[in-house]
């Protein structure tokens, strides 16, 4: 399911059983700075053996307490977590963190101690203190999900209409009890033709705006459709006084939307359906990532690739590379290079041809590389050059592009990040004459999720589970 909530109107006082949620938050605020603290004596034991600062490491331990306080408090790392995964927290832990030991380092270079510091301690320091505070995180999640299923710390939520999307909430909302949300029941506009399974109905529209208020709601979810403008503002105009968190979910239900979010731009609030994830500080992470491990690749198998370009060299008259045009990011086309796999004329008569089991036009080398994908090493060079990421859905002839385009769902979606060497729908075996359909579920799931972390883990299932496969031919 997708959904947006948006926090239209947030109250000021403290929800029911709000004590769990003030404890668990005083927790964090009081654990991190300690545990800063505990990881610089636990990095100091651990690099020397002794549990005890020297004083100019502990005047550098107090500044950066004081640091860490300002930039923390400043953060938006003691919001309200519930409902939202550990995951998306630890990426804002780390942040954070990474910025506190880099204002450290620049502090010790400022005043020119580094000669006199171990970076061994800085470093375990860093990581050690950033081990335990998304440790502390884990166990905290625990306890609030332990409280939580024990029917404490809840917060109460009632949903305005009958979607899809609002009966998704309700199923969403009841599987995951960790979240802490009891959804009270749902009110009916004059659209709605059914009701929602799993949720009593509490009237229509019109009695929203008591219900709440006597109720002491803490959380009221529109599941409206946009086209029903009056029945939204009926319901924000019955809520203009209530405290209670609103939440508006948009009727968005079966598009196909990638990295979605919320802005803003030029001071509009702006919901972004659809946007390539490679913006900003990502392009530059992921363009860093590709050349500089394009390079350190290419210098390892530069032997193999001579080797190999003698062999088809001498396999068959004709050049070493083949130069294909393929379509990557923003349906720009550009010039892949592989090792030649077949006769120079193997295509002349029959023009572009859909490489399927069984064919014979590769030569003997020609067959050799493709089964082995040795044929692919070219492509670190489009990856040095820009054309290509190490990690992408993999390019395709415009020929071929049109086409599928046709009569593929979203294909052309796969165009909004550079294509790739490998990818997620190659480590999950749809390459070659596989079902198109998966390895473009494949693709939107890669460009939805992609991260740093998510290459590597490609990078590295792509040299486990070998280049050699079934489907390559």
């Amino acid at each position: 399911m997708w959904y947006m909530p948006l926090r239209l109107r947030a109250g000021a006082r403290i929800p029911s059983a709000g004590k769990f949620a003030t404890a668990f938050g005083v927790a964090l605020r009081l654990g991190d700075p300690l545990l800063l603290v505990a990881g610089a004596f636990g990095a100091h034991w651990l690099r020397f053996g002794s549990l005890g600062l020297p004083l100019e490491y502990a005047r550098l331990v107090a500044i950066t307490l004081l640091f860490a306080l300002l930039l923390l408090g400043a953060s938006p790392l003691y919001r309200s977590w519930r409902g939202r995964g550990l995951f998306a927290e630890g990426i804002q832990v780390l942040l954070q963190w990474s910025l506190v030991f880099i204002g450290l380092v620049l502090y010790t270079a400022a005043i020119q101690v580094t000669d006199d510091l171990s970076r061994l301690w800085l470093a375990a320091w860093y990581g050690l203190s950033l081990s335990l505070v998304i440790g502390l995180r884990v166990v905290t999640r625990a306890a609030a999900a332990w409280v939580r299923a024990h029917g404490m710390d809840i917060r109460s939520a009632v949903i305005v209409g009958g979607s899809p999307d609002a009966q998704r909430i309700v199923d969403s909302l009841h599987q995951n009890a960790w979240a802490g949300i009891d959804v009270r029941g749902w009110f009916a506009t004059a659209a709605d033709r059914s009701a929602l399974e799993g949720a009593c109905s509490l009237g229509s529209l019109e009695a929203l705006g008591d219900y709440v208020e006597h109720h002491g709601i803490d959380q009221v979810w529109i599941a409206l459709p946009m086209r029903e403008e009056a029945a939204i503002a009926s319901a924000l105009n019955q809520l203009q006084h209530s405290t209670a968190d609103i939440k508006f979910v948009p009727d968005l239900f079966g598009m196909h939307l990638l990295n979605h979010s919320v802005e803003q731009v030029a001071g509009l609030p702006v919901i972004n359906l659809q946007q390539t994830p490679l913006q900003g500080p990502a392009r530059l992470v992921k363009g860093v990532e590709d050349r500089v491990l394009a390079a350190l690749i290419l210098l390892a198998i530069s032997p193999l690739m001579l080797l190999i370009a003698a062999a088809v060299k001498l396999s068959s008259p004709g050049p070493v590379f083949y130069r294909q045009e393929r379509m990557s990011w923003n349906n720009k086309t550009f010039w892949m290079l592989k090792f030649r796999s077949m006769p120079v004329d193997a295509e002349h008569g029959t023009g572009a041809v859909w490489a399927r089991a069984g064919e014979n036009r590769a030569t003997r080398i020609g067959a050799f590389l493709r089964k082995t994908s040795l044929d692919e090493l070219p492509q670190f060079i489009n990856v040095l050059k820009g054309d290509m990421s190490i990690v992408g859905p993999r390019p395709e002839r415009p020929v071929f592009v049109h086409k599928f385009k046709q009569e593929i769902p979203a294909y052309m979606k796969k165009h909004m990040v550079k294509a790739g060497i490998t990818g997620w729908a190659q480590v999950n075996g749809w390459r070659g004459s596989t079902d198109l359909c998966k390895r473009i579920e494949c693709d939107l799931f890669y460009i939805e999720n992609w991260s740093l972390w998510f290459d590597i883990k490609i990078v590295a299932l792509t040299l486990v589970k070998g280049f050699v496969h079934k489907h390559a031919y």
